[in-house]
Formats: structure tokens, C-alpha cells, sequence
């Protein structure tokens, strides 16, 4: 039910903000070269099309066991979509996903909530730092996977509620499957955390120990285990389990020691706070004495709550954790402080007045940055530099005294503010990142190397050779790099750290470079072994 009636000025502001959504998110989407974490989905998505087996993923050639390939086979699709493999498509991807998600949110907080904390709790997700200047920029798997372990978990109190008991555990345990052929272990524990804290709060063991659960767990084992029977087949199972387990349990204090730990409980709500500003400000709204007889009052809110401490509680004593591990329960806070926010009144005026300042300020900074490129020496060229800067400043100044004369509206004006600031960030500091990026001499010199060579080379031994060169040098090719230890037959086509290897004779055919402390790196024909290495298989 509706708390307030929607004005026409925040449907104007709405739909603005929907019309921004792509042009903010996609614009020179894949100007920038890939990071590592990147290259590694594009690059064993590219391998399965190179070796015709999309069962067996595969890294430079060889067995590649740190995730599923699920997410592999959605980017092939993408690839194939398109016809290309590229920083762009890789990233499309996850746009994709993070739009999805975001009308997900916008759905399934319309059903419980109302509308205006609906597409609020949308816009917040989508405009928070971490997903606009960050993960929605990346071709990564943690949006998609987020999104499909949210479904999961508010799958559990959708069909609670209508008292589909079987529907419950089979799409709950299917969608666990999904996120466990993407990412491994952490979606049974999400899982788990879930199913668990909710029939808990629900006191209903009987449904909890049930023969739908027990349907449940079994359809998850069928898919999960039906993939690795079938991956049994080519390659040890055990391995690929036992790297699953070891890759989920190496940033616990079984690996960092107890200090570490403790100094990460007391560290990580701060830096959580400091990722998904501007909008986890909203958190002050828990310093009102009503917020929690509010939240008692609203069964769904206890359920939001809930699911996000019962999720979180692993991430918070792990110690090596990124934002986007718990993108999936960012929506579940975004969605108890914006309902709270629409529900205070002039007894709690002080808490919304000082958010309302603080946004204000946030808003007059931003406005400030879009006056730069027109003052500022160092604003780099960009064509229709005084074009793209007039929309900007003038679109934000129009935003101020929207934001002051229609109070229901501030928060979309901010929302509509940050997707504005995003698409300035794509004009003028983008182009200004690649002008300095040394990940794009890294790409270029990769490229050209692979093109003169015309074959792909081979990595020597344990030369460092990084995934990002690995994945150009491989569309390049249009071939495996593979590595290899030697012998080595004269002749052949290798990269190599001359830093590293002065054991051999070889001709220098050009240089390449690793994003890693800048290193050097050769490719060169082999000419034979030296005196120093007497026996070349030593």
C-alpha cells in the first residue's frame, strides 16, 4: 500500500533516470584494456571455443580448476551474440546482469513493499560506487552470480508465504545449483545460512525437515553431480573438488592467523560503509529509537534484516574480502533504509535533515566537478569538450532547485545526479586513464608481438606471463599459449623473462610487457643451450 501518492515530478525524474541508464553504462564500456580477473572469464570462455570442449575448462591450455564453467558458457553466448571477443562484449555481459538485477530488485520490493521504495531500492543498488564506477564497468562473474543468490534467497519467503512447499526447496536448491555452477562453494553456504536462519525466525522445523527438502537437496546433487560425472569422464573429479574447497577456505584465519581476523571484524563494516557510499549513509537511519519497532511492525523487513546478518556473518570473518562477494545483500539494506527513510516524521526530522544536508553538499561537489573542463589545464582532449561539459553542468544545475523547492524528490535526484556524474566519468576520465594506463602498452605490445611472430609462441617454464597477455596474445593467434618446459628444438617461437633465463641462446624477435612491476619480457627464436646448462632437461 502506498505510504504517500507518487508526484508527477518524481515519475519526470524517473523516467529520466531510466533513460540514463544505458548511455551512463555503456558508453566507452570497453575503452579500457582488461584487468586480470577479467581476461581469466574471456579467456576460458575463448579456450572452449578453440578446443571444442565446453566441459573442461582450460587456461593456457591446461586444466583450469578454480571455478565452474557456467558463467563461461553465458560470456561464450555473448561472444557468439556479437562475433567478437573483446573488452566490450565481456563487459555488455555485465550490464546485462546488473540492469536485470536492478528491475528484479525494482519487482520483488513493488510486491512488498510499494513502489516508491521499489525503484528507489533499484536506483540505490545501481548507483551506489561500488556498481556504477566499479563492478559494472568490469567483465566479471559477481553481478551474475549476486543476482541469481538473490533470487535464491527471496525465492525461500515467496513461496513460504503462499505455501508452496515443494516450489520452495526445488527453484531455492535449483537456483543454488546455478550459482554453484558459477562460483563453487560459497552458494551452499548461502544456501544453508538462508534456509536455516529462516525456519529458525519461522520456528517451522516440521517444513525444514521435510520430504520437499529432501527433493530439494537431491535436485541440487543431480545438476551439480550430473556435471561432474560427466566432467569425470575427462579429468579427475577429486582435484577439481578439493581446488573448489581450498579456493573458499584461503582468506578464513585458518590462513591469515587470529590477529589478522580481529583487526578484520572491528575494519570490515567501515570499509563496506566506504564502497557503497553515497547511499550506506542511509545506515544513520538506525539511530532513531522507532527504526526497530518499525521493522517489527513489517514482517518483510524482519525478513530483509535477517537474511542480510545471517549472510554477511561469513564474509565478516573472512579476511581477505572483496565488496563484490556480498553484492547480492547490498539490495536487502538498500531496501529496510529506504522504506525507513519514506516512513520518518517531524520527530526524527534532525536524522533526515542531516542526510538531506549531506546529500545536498554531495550534490553541490558534483556540480562543481562538471564545471572543470572548462577551467581545469589538465581536462583531456575530447571531442565536443564544450558540448559534453555544458550538458553535464547545465543538466546538474537544474537538479539543485529540484532538489530544494520538491522535498519527496531528493534521493532521485541524487540518483539522477550520480548516473549523470557516471556518464562524465565515461567523457573525460576514461579517455584520460588510457592516455596513462600502462595495461594498454601491455595490450598493444602483446598484440604486435603475436603479429610479427604469426604463430603462437610458446611460454617458457615458469616465465610470469600474465593473463591479460595471455588472452590477446591467444585472440591473436587465433591459437593456444601454451607453456612447456624444455628441451626445446632449435627454432622454436618462445616468451621468455631474460631476467630470469641467461641459460640459453636465442635471437630476439621483440619485447612485451606485464602489467606487474612493469617487467620486460622477450619473444625470441630459440638457438640452443649454453654452457651454463650442461643438461637441458636439469
Amino acid at each position: 500500500m502506498e505510504r504517500a501518492s507518487i508526484t508527477r515530478i518524481e515519475k519526470y525524474l524517473w523516467v529520466l533516470a531510466v533513460l540514463m541508464v544505458l548511455p551512463a553504462l555503456l558508453t566507452n564500456l570497453g575503452m579500457m584494456p582488461f584487468i586480470d580477473d577479467e581476461a581469466i572469464r574471456a579467456l576460458v570462455a575463448y579456450e572452449m571455443d578453440l578446443s571444442g570442449n565446453y566441459i573442461v575448462p582450460t587456461l593456457n591450455g591446461e586444466t583450469y580448476l578454480n571455478k565452474p564453467p557456467l558463467y563461461n558458457w553465458i560470456l561464450l553466448g555473448f561472444f557468439h551474440l556479437f562475433g567478437r571477443y573483446d573488452e566490450f562484449v565481456s563487459r555488455f555481459a555485465t550490464v546485462v546482469s546488473s540492469i536485470g538485477f536492478a528491475i528484479t530488485i525494482f519487482l520483488v520490493f513493488r510486491k512488498w513493499l510499494n513502489t516508491r521504495v521499489a525503484i528507489l531500492s533499484a536506483f540505490l543498488f545501481l548507483t551506489c560506487g561500488r556498481i556504477l564506477l566499479y563492478d559494472s564497468m568490469l567483465g566479471l562473474i559477481d553481478i551474475t552470480f549476486s543476482w541469481v543468490t538473490f533470487l535464491g534467497i527471496y525465492s525461500v519467503y515467496h513461496f513460504y508465504k503462499k505455501e508452496q512447499w515443494y516450489a520452495l526447496f526445488l527453484v531455492s536448491y535449483l537456483l543454488a545449483a546455478a550459482g554453484f555452477m558459477m562460483k563453487g562453494l560459497p552458494s551452499v553456504v548461502f544456501q544453508g545460512s538462508t534456509l536455516l536462519v529462516f525456519f529458525i525466525w519461522k520456528r517451522d522445523w516440521r517444513r525444514f525437515i521435510s520430504l520437499p527438502h529432501v527433493l530439494g537437496g537431491l535436485l541440487f546433487l543431480l545438476l551439480v553431480g550430473g556435471y561432474y560425472y560427466v566432467y569425470s569422464l575427462e579429468c579427475s573429479v577429486d582435484e577439481a573438488l578439493l581446488n573448489l574447497f581450498s579456493e573458499s577456505t584461503k582468506r578464513t584465519a585458518t590462513e591469515y592467523g587470529i590477529g589478522r581476523t580481529i583487526l578484520h571484524l572491528f575494519t570490515f563494516p567501515f570499509e563496506m560503509l566506504y564502497h557503497f557510499l553515497p547511499w550506506s549513509i542511509l545506515a544513520i537511519i538506525f539511530l532513531s529509537r522507532r527504526t526497530w519497532a518499525r521493522i517489527r511492525q513489517q514482517e518483510f523487513l524482519q525478513f530483509l534484516i535477517l537474511m542480510f546478518l545471517a549472510n554477511i556473518i561469513p564474509y565478516w570473518i573472512s579476511v581477505e574480502v572483496y565488496p563484490r562477494y556480498i553484492l547480492m545483500l547490498v539490495p536487502l539494506f538498500f531496501g529496510v533504509v529506504a522504506s525507513l527513510y519514506q516512513d520518518y516524521n517531524t520527530q526524527e526530522g534532525y536524522l533526515k535533515k542531516t542526510l538531506e544536508v549531506i546529500y545536498f553538499i554531495f550534490l553541490l561537489l558534483l556540480t562543481f566537478s562538471a564545471s572543470l573542463p572548462f577551467w581545469y589545464a589538465e581536462t583531456p582532449e575530447v571531442s565536443y569538450l564544450n558540448l559534453k561539459a555544458g550538458f553535464l553542468l547545465g543538466s546538474l544545475l537544474c537538479l539543485i532547485p529540484i532538489y530544494y523547492k520538491f522535498p519527496v524528490t531528493r534521493l532521485t535526484v541524487i540518483v539522477l545526479a550520480l548516473l549523470i556524474g557516471r556518464l562524465g566519468f565515461d567523457w573525460f576520465v576514461l579517455p584520460q586513464r588510457l592516455e596513462n594506463d600502462w595495461g594498454q602498452v601491455c595490450k598493444t605490445s602483446t598484440i604486435e608481438a603475436i603479429e610479427i611472430a604469426e604463430i603462437a609462441p610458446i611460454i617458457y617454464e615458469n616465465t610470469s606471463f600474465q593473463v591479460t597477455n595471455s588472452f590477446y596474445a591467444t585472440i591473436t593467434a587465433q591459437d593456444f599459449i601454451r607453456r612447456q618446459d624444455p628441451p626445446f628444438e632449435v627454432g622454436e617461437l618462445i616468451i621468455f623473462d631474460p631476467n630470469i633465463y641467461v641459460d640459453f641462446k636465442y635471437e630476439e624477435i621483440c619485447r612485451l610487457y606485464l602489467r606487474f612491476k612493469k617487467r620486460e619480457q622477450i619473444l625470441g627464436r630459440f638457438l640452443g643451450y649454453n654452457d651454463i646448462r650442461e643438461n637441458p632437461e636439469d
